[in-house]
């Protein structure tokens, strides 16, 4: 498989970009993570947050796993384009969002309530999270609370077309969110105010919208394009084709050079020589008298033996 680096990246920028979203949704859930613990065991405090945001981050990538494998089928029945289309238009969508201009994406969040009322239960249940593990767990089930800009690069995960390009993508998409999520305290409120200032907002938000775009045109996904057709021409085995069925008769082979074929090598006892036209043949001297020595030794060869055969 070829990593594509430039996905990857700007999957990362895409988390760094939202994350200031991110800590609007997931605040109260890390204030919830260190309420059982004391706050002078900073160690634990510490243990515990990682321990949720790896939880997030391995549902981000295994949500990626699973549309990258709906995408391989789609992508193996001629629909990569469409895929390209619909992971740029949310991304365009998702910069709308950033900016503020048009919260569309919030529909899109309607979907996955549905299947949130499920996995809610299972959250609640972990609670106080006093333990590694539960926050671990705790931070797996998080990872699918409906958020349209989760959704939005999905989309992007899925326009890579297989499963390891997906859960990549949104790997790399979840470890951008981590700065921000993981800051508490003052550096989290200087973090998200640098995040929510307008014109910083706007600017990450056309960079979005601008990625959004570059993937309808197809940008990042040449190069594999690429790739795959060389490795699937090297994979072809042509010593099964048939060629009988082909007409050579238009070909012009006027200006191919054949000084240098070697025909040492060449089965010439099948050939059928009835049917051919000498009349255009241009012998030169040199060659005429050749031809008539070999004629001349032939002829002698064969009256030497019908003499011997005579005798």
């Amino acid at each position: 498989m070829i990593i594509e680096w430039s996905a990857l990246t700007a999957a990362f920028l895409l988390g760094l970009f939202s994350s200031a979203h991110c800590v609007g949704m997931c605040g109260g859930i890390m204030g919830a993570l260190t309420m059982a613990i004391p706050a002078n065991a900073k160690a634990r405090r510490w243990l515990l947050l990682l321990s949720y945001n790896l939880g997030r981050i391995c549902s981000y990538a295994l949500m990626g796993a699973i549309v990258g494998v709906f995408a391989q089928q789609i992508t193996e029945s001629g629909g990569a384009v469409w895929l390209r289309w619909l992971a740029g238009a949310l991304l365009i969508a998702m910069g709308l969002y950033l900016a503020n201009w048009w919260r569309g994406l919030t529909y899109l969040e309607t979907g996955g309530r549905y299947l949130w009322a499920y996995l809610q239960p299972f959250g609640k249940a972990l609670m106080p999270v006093d333990t590694a593990p539960k926050a671990l767990a705790l931070g797996g089930i998080w990872g699918w609370l409906p958020c349209g800009l989760v959704y939005s690069a999905l989309a992007y995960a899925m326009a890579q077309g297989d499963a390891i390009g997906g859960g990549l993508v949104m790997l790399a998409f979840g470890l951008g969110t981590l700065p921000t999520v993981l800051a508490t305290g003052f550096i989290a409120q200087q973090l998200s105010g640098l995040l929510q200032r307008r014109q910083i907002r706007w600017s990450l938000a056309l960079l979005v919208i601008l990625f959004g775009l570059w993937t309808i045109w197809g940008g990042g996904h040449g190069s594999h394009q690429h790739h795959n057709h060389q490795e699937m021409s090297e994979g072809m085995d042509h010593s099964e084709m048939d060629h009988s069925s082909m007409d050579h008769s238009g070909m012009d082979h006027s200006g191919m050079d054949h000084s240098q074929m070697n025909h040492a090598d060449m089965d010439h006892s099948h050939m059928n020589h009835a049917d051919m036209d000498h009349s255009t043949m241009h012998h030169s001297a040199d060659e005429s008298e050749s031809v008539r020595e070999q004629t001349d030794d032939h002829h002698h060869h064969s009256v030497t033996s019908s003499d011997a055969a005579r005798e």
